[in-house]
């Protein structure tokens, strides 16, 4: 695979750099609806966040188009080390857990109709959903800090199991039918959602199972990933319905199961029907470029850091956001991750859309 036309280490500068806080900013999508609830007292204002989010971000991606510039690699040393970019990535965290807590509280205390309740609980979801990119993002750095500050992340919406899963189970059986987080061709979301619940928790489980039975530990050992997180959560949980009420465990619940959902039909779309060959030994051949869908839509990629650069990242795990090249001659998404993830909930037109591809 041959990367994008690089302009000369000299004359580049990354034309995203002051952009990438707007992963942060993006995560106080649920407090729009809240301000304007407040203002107008119209309880639809607060699916305003929803709105954002699948109608305004695909079209900003559509108008902004797509950005194919690559790091030359003189710079790629200096652009890893850079802590602008590392800061630019942990500011998300507080702002995560700050709205996070503001969105229950604000639920448990403001009356509103049920129609208005579940427009903080979906769009809730919406940042638990995006929190767990930066948990993946975080999950894939190798300092102890980043790791720990992973678990964290993922704990409020309940998704710990994802730190294990992902980066020991699906990044190694990546496009293989053995691999719960990859799609197959002509499976729509709504089979393969179920599916990558059950066989990624199943995954998480066993992985962190037959890693502590070779350092002679119970799996029940405190150091077992998969509890850490688990167990963040049940102390964020109970301290949330201690505080605020069954009410705000409930919208906790769906906050989580929508947040959830999310990352699952990302999952579904990155790898959608691409698989990589078996050799005559039953193994696999190495994961390649080809077996990833990419996309460049700058908006998205800014707001996910640069998830859609999914073939690097799966060729070099452990690169951090900034770093992330485009390469030429992959797969391509039509648009976005907010635009596809939209096409997806609707089988009849994903299959038409993307199977041809």
């Amino acid at each position: 695979m041959t990367t994008a036309t690089l302009p000369t280490p000299g004359t580049w500068t990354d034309s995203k750099r002051y952009l990438w806080p707007l992963g942060a900013l993006v995560l106080t999508l649920p407090l729009v609806g809240t301000f304007a609830y407040q203002a107008t007292g119209w309880a639809a204002m607060l699916w305003i966040g929803f709105a954002i989010f699948y109608v305004l971000i695909p079209l900003a991606d559509k108008l902004l188009g797509e950005d194919n510039a690559n790091p030359p690699d003189a710079v790629m040393p200096a652009l890893a080390a850079d802590s602008y970019y590392r800061w630019a990535l942990f500011a998300s965290i507080p702002v995560y857990m700050g709205v996070w807590v503001y969105m229950l509280w604000f639920a448990s205390t403001v009356a509103m109709p049920w129609y208005g309740w579940l427009g903080c609980a979906f769009t809730l979801g919406i940042g638990c959903g995006l929190a767990i990119n930066i948990g993946h993002e975080l999950g894939h750095q190798t300092s102890p800090l980043e790791r720990f500050l992973a678990k964290l992340v993922l704990a409020p919406g309940a998704y710990g199991h994802f730190y294990t899963e992902h980066n020991r189970g699906h990044h190694i059986r990546v496009a293989t039918p053995e691999d719960p987080a990859t799609s197959r061709f002509g499976e729509s979301f709504y089979e393969f959602f179920p599916r990558c619940i059950i066989g990624s928790f199943k995954s998480a489980w066993q992985i962190e199972a037959k890693r502590l039975k070779r350092e002679g530990k119970s799996v029940w050992h405190y150091s077992n990933d998969n509890l850490q997180s688990w167990g963040m959560t049940l102390v964020f949980w109970t301290a949330i319905t201690v505080w605020l009420g069954w009410t705000a465990l409930a919208m906790v619940v769906v906050a989580a199961i929508y947040g959830g959902s999310l990352l699952e039909v990302v999952n579904y779309l990155e790898h959608y029907g691409l698989k990589r060959q078996q050799r005559a030994d039953g193994s696999f051949e190495r994961c390649q470029p080809h077996h990833s869908w990419n996309s460049n839509h700058v908006v998205t990629n800014v707001l996910l850091y640069h998830l859609q650069r999914h073939s690097d990242h799966h060729a070099n795990p452990t690169r951090g956001y900034q770093t992330l090249r485009n390469f030429e001659d992959v797969p391509r998404l039509p648009s976005g991750y907010a635009a596809m993830i939209l096409i997806a909930y609707f089988p009849p037109l994903w299959f038409r859309m993307m199977d041809p591809k």
